[in-house]
């Protein structure tokens, strides 16, 4: 059931918010010459895929989580972007295309050895990653992977078709 709903509100994001992409991604050529950002990511059952995002930071940035990346800024449309989440709209096509929910554990880099480790012990690989989950409406970061292992892990437990909305309207709102 929760996959019929990924499916359609993934197509109708993608085709209303279609306007707000094509802006988006002028402006950012502009801002950066290169709006689009494509990382891997590690998904259901530990499978790597390509995960789609606005780029709010320089091109040349590492591949690390953000809390790592140090002396770098967000350019100056991208703070724009994180503050407003429109840099997240791409990854309704990792929605569409099945590697990713629009609720679920955020996915993690490959480099991040100890997140990697803590899920694993709780079985958080067994869902697909997601755009918006527990972890993201209460605050809880990438900085602290036990915390959010286990945060991930009670999302996934309770997870219904009530909470599956909760998180997408506490997300928006």
């Amino acid at each position: 059931m929760i996959r019929i709903f990924d499916l359609l509100f993934s197509i109708l994001g993608l085709i209303f918010l279609s306007p707000i992409l094509i802006i988006t991604l002028i402006i950012g050529w502009f801002d950066n010459g290169s709006p689009l950002f494509s990382q891997t990511r590690i998904g259901r059952y530990q499978r790597s895929f390509i995960l789609f995002k606005f780029r709010s930071m320089p091109v040349n940035t590492l591949s690390v989580a953000t809390h790592l990346v140090k002396n770098t800024k967000l350019t100056t449309f991208g703070k724009f972007l994180r503050n407003t989440k429109l840099d997240e709209i791409p990854q309704l096509y990792n929605v569409l295309k099945g590697d990713m929910s629009l609720v679920g554990p955020r996915p993690c880099l490959l480099n991040q050895k100890r997140l990697i480790s803590e899920r694993k012990k709780r079985g958080v690989f067994k869902v697909k990653p997601g755009i918006t989950g527990l972890a993201q409406v209460t605050g809880i970061t990438m900085k602290n992977p036990k915390l959010l292992a286990e945060t991930d892990a009670k999302m996934i437990k309770q997870i219904n078709i009530f909470n599956y909305f909760c998180y997408i309207f506490k997300t928006l709102f």
